[in-house]
């Protein structure tokens, strides 16, 4: 690969959030999304998504596996919205004020 070059620039800082997320997601640096953005313009290749999170993958199967199998007293599973915000508000921080 040839030298770098060092490059300063101004982005917005909606542009700063989606530049973090989207080096975060894809394991790379920051810089290393610029660089192939600025390939793909060039080029007008379509961009590549990320490589499948395979941990991911295997979380989601297991949970739909959960939902299929029979319940305690032999009945399927049978969502309704109030277990949903219980679910969701478990997985919400505790904040204690005083």
């Amino acid at each position: 690969m040839s030298e770098m070059i060092r490059k300063q620039f101004y982005i917005h800082e909606r542009q700063q959030i989606l530049l973090r997320r989207l080096a975060q997601a894809r394991g790379v640096s920051e810089a290393e999304i610029v660089r192939q953005a600025i390939e793909r313009e060039a080029t007008g290749e379509a961009p590549q998504s990320p490589l499948p999170d395979r941990a991911a993958w295997d979380e989601i199967l297991g949970f739909i596996e959960a939902r299929q199998a029979p319940c305690a007293d032999g009945e399927p599973y049978q969502w309704n919205r109030q277990d949903a915000y219980a679910e969701r508000e478990g997985r919400l921080p505790t904040t204690h004020s005083e």
